[in-house]
């Protein structure tokens, strides 16, 4: 209960310091994170979903953003943060669906709403929500390419550093990732996977 009830409390900040909350005749309270508290917490959601994969891929981080969402009830500016990253390793059309499953069972187990899913033939996506609103989009974009954003709610607004790139990868600060040019046995295999094969990716 005590977990539901501090979730409640950050969406409702959250929605509030956006300027869409009810009227309540109340005050609301100040906002518990900085946006670079809740960029590093980002960080962390981006980091654990990528290296969920089995077997591993190559990615990197890619262009992140941020936006204002007004003031809070103690006039406390208001903002949020959008953490992007890019799959550098090439996933066939044939892996795909394998690929976005493993990690839509990573967000179920981790205890993340799954808010929609978008059955497309060519640009698929899962979209999901942590219990304190964080909110998180895998999508398949152009060439195939995975991407992977998180937003995160509305928090104190305060300067936001990049976020650090992976060990060994190239950083792309303030740009996007280049196409996927890494082959993989498994994921860039033009073949479907067979069940005993599927499992062997499970988390």
């Amino acid at each position: 209960m005590r977990a539901r009830s501090a979730a409640a409390v950050l969406m409702v900040l959250a929605v509030s310091s956006c300027g869409i909350a009810r009227e309540t005749g109340k005050s609301v309270e100040e906002p518990a994170m900085s946006m670079q508290e809740a960029a590093e917490e980002a960080d962390k959601i981006v980091s654990s979903t990528m290296r969920a994969v089995r077997p591993p891929v190559a990615w990197a981080h890619s262009v992140s953003s941020e936006s204002s969402c007004g003031t809070s009830g103690e006039g406390t500016r208001t903002g949020s943060v959008t953490r992007r990253a890019a799959v550098l390793t090439v996933i066939s059309d044939e892996r795909r669906g394998n690929f976005l499953g493993v990690l839509e069972r990573h967000w179920k187990n981790s205890g993340y709403e799954i808010t929609s899913v978008r059955n497309h033939p060519d640009n698929p996506a899962i979209f999901a929500a942590t219990p304190d609103d964080f909110r998180m989009s895998l999508e398949v974009g152009y060439k195939g390419q995975v991407f992977l954003d998180v937003t995160t709610p509305c928090v104190a607004e305060s300067e936001v550093a990049p976020p650090n790139p992976e060990p060994g990868e190239p950083e792309y600060t303030g740009e996007k990732p280049p196409l996927p040019d890494r082959r993989s046995d498994f994921w860039s295999a033009r073949t479907p996977v067979t069940s005993g094969g599927s499992e062997s990716t499970a988390n």
